[in-house]
């Protein structure tokens, strides 16, 4: 076992009787389709896909429906066969509108032509990365990074280091953890196709400690490959963070405002690993991802789920929500966001669906105490208090200056608040002002030029 570092600030929050511990041991099982799906052209970081498809017109499965515009983007394929009803904006998790390809299911689940990569031990960077933009490969450890720039190294920033992301941190959620048992030989796969293409010496397997089952099914995908280590961390959120993570693994610090491209290291979570390995050898687009629905519903279960399927299917499938349900989250309960309907759909971000009987999101805020403890927390060594108070006060430019988007949303910060302030949300607000505002400032130029 490699040695591994503890980075600075973090928790470690209770989970309670309905934690990882009952999703854990349900293996994936595939979710029925529904009748009718919304396919969202933004399914990730960067520019929205342009719809190739139209009212009326025919899809099959795989075939692709939204086309990557820009060079921080990715493709977007129908997840079912059908009929196209319209491309409309449709509201997202985060209460934005975006356009979305609604499809009627036709439930023949015919699919295009699949067309596997023919020599896939002669993929370089630049058709690895071309792969990866026309399959929609992605982020989806709920970052979205498009995969074709992540591929795309530049020749001035060698890696040295290729970590796996199996951490899964976030409580209540196990969708990685069930991949990496289902899925252990096609992840470490994916891995070694991206450690050829961009000729990266070492893969770095990091998952935190209660997942013993998953780190041994890793170990035994990997025997044999010397390049190829499995670290077990200890349990410690937000240990998933990939500038935590590759503190943690290779005790070298992403300089701020960087990425771990920086200092020599390329972090690819587990399910985009075993994406990818789909699209090379199977010729198959990203339709569907690994989705756990936890907390105060009938039947907690970790699901295969097409993309687009609406929350409410996927919630009625598992029994529906208890009577003590108090908040909804799309996502999970560190980072996941609060939704008020269920009409919303799985996005490939999309990694869980939690229900909770409490949340610290209801209770009354009351005056900070100046205890500090946000500070301590935070992985990034922000002062969050200090940047709630001036969200408040509508001073964004001093925001910046605090360091708020450097913020990573983790929550550890108003977990940790005894006075209940909404310090992540604050920070998120933040930082969409200030990106809205870099955003007018760039529109502005552009029209004086």
């Amino acid at each position: 076992m490699r040695r591994f570092h503890v980075f600075p600030g973090g928790i470690h929050p209770h989970e309670g009787k309905n934690g990882k511990s009952v999703t854990a041991k349900l293996p994936i099982t595939e979710l029925a389709q529904p009748s009718r799906v919304a396919i969202p052209l933004l399914q990730h970081i960067g520019a929205p896909c342009k719809s190739l498809v139209k009212k009326g017109d025919a899809v099959q499965v795989g075939m692709k429906i939204g086309e990557a515009v820009g060079f921080v983007s990715a493709a977007v394929h129908a997840s079912v066969s059908g009929t196209v009803v319209d491309v409309t904006p449709c509201i997202m998790a985060n209460g934005l509108e975006q356009p979305c390809v609604i499809i009627d299911n036709d439930f023949n689940d015919t699919w295009v032509p699949l067309t596997p990569v023919a020599e896939p031990e002669k993929l370089d960077k630049a058709a690895l990365s071309a792969l990866a933009r026309e399959m929609g490969i992605v982020g989806l450890g709920g970052a979205t990074f498009p995969h074709a720039v992540k591929y795309a190294t530049p020749a001035n920033k060698p890696v040295d280091t290729l970590i796996l992301n199996g951490a899964e941190c976030e409580p209540y959620l196990s969708a990685d953890h069930q991949l990496m048992l289902a899925e252990a030989e096609r992840i470490v796969g994916g891995a070694r196709l991206i450690r050829q293409a961009v000729e990266i010496p070492r893969i770095v397997i990091g998952i935190e400690r209660n997942k013993q089952d998953a780190i041994a099914a890793m170990q035994k995908a990997a025997a044999g490959d010397e390049a190829i280590t499995v670290v077990g961390l200890p349990v410690h959120y937000p240990q998933g963070g990939e500038k935590q993570l590759t503190f943690a693994l290779t005790k070298r610090i992403v300089p701020e405002g960087g990425l771990p491209l920086d200092v020599g290291v390329m972090v690819v979570n587990v399910g985009s690993c075993h994406a990818l390995h789909r699209a090379v050898y199977e010729g198959r687009p990203i339709v569907d991802r690994v989705v756990t629905v936890s907390g105060t519903v009938a039947k907690p279960a970790n699901y295969l789920v097409r993309i687009g399927t609406p929350v409410e299917w996927l919630v009625d499938t598992s029994g529906g929500l208890l009577p003590e349900t108090r908040v909804l989250i799309y996502g999970g309960p560190m980072m996941g966001l609060a939704i008020s309907r269920q009409d919303i759909p799985v996005t490939k971000g999309c990694s869980g669906i939690t229900a909770l009987a409490k949340s610290s999101a209801l209770d009354a805020e009351s005056n900070c105490i100046h205890c500090g403890r946000c500070a301590a927390v935070c992985p990034m060594k922000l002062v969050p208090a200090t940047i709630d108070k001036l969200m408040r006060k509508a001073m964004y430019e001093e925001s910046e200056k605090a360091g708020a988007m450097n913020c990573l949303e983790c929550g550890a910060c108003a977990w940790s608040c005894p006075a209940k302030r909404q310090l992540t949300q604050s920070c998120r607000a933040c930082k969409r002002a200030i990106t809205d505002r870099r955003k007018a400032e760039a529109a502005k130029l552009k029209e004086a030029k």
